[in-house]
């Protein structure tokens, strides 16, 4: 790998994965651009990067799809344009679908699917012109089969593979790559801040999160692929790489499955 001194742009970088995913390009020399809406959060994972000179604070709410527009053009008059963006900011959820108003749809919609396209486009047509930059964006295993307490994210995740790989086709003349991280359970924040029905967060965290991967391990693992410029990669453990297996293979039995799931998994 040898990320020396490139621009890497990570949205959703103040916690989980994002956060973990900063670390681990500050040790590789990698210059940062670290955005989230949490400027406070931003700046103490600032501080525990390897050299945090090389790091600059962004602040950026991806829900805001003008803010997203003005946010890239700051930052390729300020940084000029990355030469990885990983779209790596997203919610959850943790609800019955007949529990779920619209508005906590949209939301999720809103952050996880709109809020990636809107940056990449942002910078697409420099992007082209350049012929220059690494698209990678967080999906999830949730992004090849569908689970019950999880339908808005699911479906968000669905949009992202469908989005990306249409993409990827369209960016194979330019020479740039489009990667597409879909992790299982990492031990994060993320059951304890997806919503609920009523948007509301779900303030607990999953037995399975609470079990998955180390982040600092997930994001060892992530640089590996996006060193390799894989198109895909599924970074999870045995049960949910089970589950890719069933939808692939034996989706009656993945059913089954899925009809036992229990809201705490």
């Amino acid at each position: 790998m040898n990320f020396k001194d490139k621009l890497i742009w990570i949205t959703g970088a103040s916690s989980g994965i994002g956060e973990h995913l900063a670390y681990a390009f500050a040790r590789e020399g990698a210059k940062l651009i670290l955005s989230s809406r949490k400027t406070a959060a931003l700046e103490k994972v600032k501080g525990a990067c390897a050299d945090p000179q090389k790091v600059a604070i962004v602040p950026l709410d991806v829900a805001d799809l003008e803010a997203v527009k003005q946010t890239a053009k700051t930052v390729l008059d300020t940084h000029g344009l990355p030469d990885i963006l990983v779209n790596n900011a997203g919610i959850s959820q943790r609800a019955l679908a007949v529990e779920t108003v619209v508005e906590v749809e949209q939301q999720i919609m809103q952050v996880n699917y709109f809020g990636t396209v809107a940056l990449i486009k942002a910078l697409l047509p420099e992007m082209v012109r350049q012929r220059k930059c690494h698209i990678v964006s967080m999906s999830s295993v949730m992004g090849i089969f569908g689970a019950p307490w999880r339908t808005a994210y699911c479906a968000s995740k669905h949009a992202m593979n469908g989005f990306h790989e249409g993409l990827r086709a369209e960016l194979h003349p330019y020479g740039i790559p489009v990667t597409v991280l879909m992790p299982g359970y990492v031990n994060t924040n993320v059951t304890i801040n997806a919503l609920k029905g009523d948007g509301t967060p779900n303030a607990v965290k999953a037995k399975t999160t609470a079990g998955g991967w180390d982040p600092e391990y997930f994001a060892k693992r992530a640089l590996r692929v996006i060193a390799r410029r894989k198109k895909e990669a599924v970074l999870a453990g045995p049960r949910e790489r089970l589950a890719v297996f069933l939808k692939r293979f034996l989706p009656p039995v993945l059913h089954i499955v899925l009809n036992g799931l229990k809201p705490s998994e």
